[in-house]
């Protein structure tokens, strides 16, 4: 069943008729939402995304739910709630093979699957609480955040050929686009640090402490600028680091419980999505940041995924006090 809920939808019937949403989301002078999605009968919170350039789909993980969820984004319509995962968290798109690879942090395996017919093409251990997934193109390798370091998988061959040794479970992690360079969020509840490394010699090459921004989980990467943001949660923070030094460079307040930050490079902008019901939008001049504009959303609503190619922000949206699930898509105004 395809479910379809747009802004302009709703300005054409009466609030509260079937199919259309009453909202809690604002425009901003940064973001306008665009469109909701509801997905049917998914209950439980949300975790990472994935977009599929070829087939202009976006795959959300339902961790709660224990299903990944479809969505046409051309359309704005939910395609299809696929079963059979354990605790779904990252999820990449593995494109040149036509894959979608998904963790489960249940059973501690990788489950690619295929992005036309979604059947399971093959699954395997990777280490405790695999999380955070990311595909480097170039050297065709899937990497894998679990406890332990961060994995590495051939795809082609379903085959693990490799760990960067991390001592812990690394959080939201980023692959440098054109050198070999790793960056991995580390948070503790007595230190957390940042982590640096290289993916040719699977070396971890250094390790900063966050100083006073604790739980330090999401993380977005600046490289062309040697710099990496780092989402924290204690306090509620947004850190700039080189990442050439691990200096913290700046730090601003931003919006509680956050779960995904991206980096809007054509835009300067930073946007922090988080659980406490709002998307901060940072302005970025050089090394200073400040907050421009929030946005409301729902309690919980803490992961998202910027697609740079549609110029858009997608939002999990967890079913609260008898409103459904659902995924808010929001563009840039300016």
């Amino acid at each position: 069943m395809r479910t379809v809920v747009t802004m302009l939808g709703c300005l054409a019937v009466t609030i509260g008729a079937p199919g259309c949403q009453r909202t809690e989301a604002q425009s901003s002078s940064a973001l306008r939402q665009v469109a909701a999605i509801r997905l049917p009968g998914v209950t439980g919170r949300f975790d990472h995304f994935a977009f599929d350039p070829t087939r202009q789909r976006l795959f959300v993980a339902a961790l709660g739910n224990n299903t990944v969820e479809v969505l046409d984004t051309r359309t704005s319509a939910h395609l299809k709630s696929l079963s059979g995962f354990h605790e779904p968290q990252g999820i990449a798109v593995v494109a040149d093979l036509g894959a979608v690879a998904v963790a489960n942090g249940e059973t501690s395996t990788l489950q690619p699957i295929d992005a036309e017919t979604f059947a399971t093409r093959w699954t395997i251990d990777i280490g405790g609480d695999a999380d955070n997934v990311r595909y480097d193109a170039v050297a065709k390798r899937v990497y894998v955040a679990a406890v332990g370091g961060l994995y590495v998988v051939d795809p082609a061959a379903g085959k693990k050929t490799g760990r960067v040794p991390i001592d812990g479970h690394p959080e939201s992690f980023q692959l440098e686009p054109t050198g070999t360079g790793v960056f991995a969020n580390l948070p503790g509840l007595l230190r957390s640090q940042l982590i640096a490394a290289d993916r040719r010699s699977m070396a971890v090459t250094a390790h900063w402490a966050t100083q006073d921004c604790g739980g330090n989980y999401p993380m977005a990467l600046d490289a062309g600028n040697s710099r990496v943001f780092i989402g924290c949660r204690r306090p509620a923070r947004l850190a700039m680091v080189d990442t050439k030094s691990g200096s913290f460079v700046a730090s601003t307040d931003i919006v509680g419980d956050t779960d995904d930050l991206f980096y809007d490079d054509a835009r300067r902008r930073v946007y922090v999505i988080g659980g406490d019901g709002f998307i901060d939008v940072l302005g970025r001049d050089g090394d200073r940041l400040q907050r421009v504009s929030r946005v409301s959303t729902r309690g919980g609503a803490r992961t998202g995924l910027w697609v740079p190619s549609q110029n858009r922000l997608y939002v999990a949206v967890p079913e609260r006090a008898g409103e459904p699930a659902e995924i808010r898509v929001f563009e840039t105004v300016s």
